[in-house]
């Protein structure tokens, strides 16, 4: 067949068509279905859950962050305490539903005279997730954050 044969030829009409082009033998193919959907859909729900647990680790670990930032902004203030800087870390933490962080200033009481203060979260990563824990089983997020006070020399 030469090459101009090749284009000019016209397809078959589609009444031409009786579908066997298109069809499988059945014999063989019984639950073909069925384990590939198996496949398909455990691995879907796996990438779809480990997505789900590193991306509410990330918004754990900002939310940390943040707290301590707005913590320690709460300590630098000259007549602040150290109760105060814990309740406003925890409250930032409250906001996605960490309750169970440790929270410490240091020093324990802030004078006048102190001249810098830090704040310490300790969090177990496997409480705060909403899909069950496979990567962060037994890890623990530490952050701490040490600020000047302001007006001390």
């Amino acid at each position: 067949m030469t090459l101009s044969r090749a284009f000019t030829m016209k397809p078959p009409k589609i009444s031409q068509w009786n579908g066997d082009l298109f069809r499988r033998s059945s014999g063989n193919r019984k639950g073909a279905v069925t384990v590939e959907m198996a496949l398909t859909v455990s691995l879907a729900f796996f990438f779809f859950f480990t997505a789900l647990e590193f991306t509410r680790v990330s918004m754990i670990r900002h939310t940390v962050e943040n707290a301590l930032y707005e913590g320690g902004r709460q300590g630098i203030i000259p007549g602040a305490t150290a109760s105060e800087v814990q309740t406003t870390s925890a409250r930032i933490l409250r906001t996605i539903g960490i309750n169970d962080a440790t929270i410490s200033v240091n020093p324990t009481t802030i004078e006048n005279s102190t001249r810098e203060i830090a704040v310490r979260i300790e969090l177990p990563l496997d409480r705060g997730l909403f899909a069950p824990a496979v990567f962060f089983v037994g890890k623990t997020l530490d952050r701490t954050l040490v600020m000047r006070r302001e007006g001390v020399k």
